[in-house]
């Protein structure tokens, strides 16, 4: 089992180098350029994710706050959710309204288009 281990902590790391190093920005790789890290860390599987995750990768906290948690703390917008935005309550009416004078119009148009499909029925019996 331990030797089982010695081989699957040098490789999980290594995959986890590796993707975290794919995922980094290019202008965030500090003193090589991406594509030479990735050969980096995949030859030398062992020191190269080590070495990656010490020197490779600018890892600085965000602006504002130690922490993101503590960035959006300090960044909270005003609305939490869409129905507390009352800018959005009222786009909801605005397009609710429209959808009612649609459908209002849809039925007039369905009445009307039934009242003629019955004088024509009216109109061809008496006919016959």
């Amino acid at each position: 089992m331990l030797r089982a281990l010695m081989y699957i902590l040098p490789l999980a790391l290594t995959i986890y180098a590796f993707i975290d190093c794919l995922n980094t920005p290019e202008d965030e790789a500090k003193h090589l350029p991406k594509v030479v890290w990735v050969i980096i860390i995949l030859l030398f599987w062992i020191v190269g994710p080590i070495v990656w995750f010490a020197a490779g990768k600018m890892r600085r906290a965000p602006a504002g706050g130690r922490t993101p948690s503590e960035w959006h703390r300090n960044h909270r917008h005003e609305w939490v959710a869409p129905d507390d935005n009352p800018e959005f309550l009222k786009s909801l009416r605005e397009d609710n309204k429209k959808d009612e004078a649609l459908l209002k119009d849809w039925e007039a148009d369905l009445r009307r288009r039934e009242e003629e499909l019955k004088r024509r029925e009216r109109g061809e019996e008496s006919e016959s």
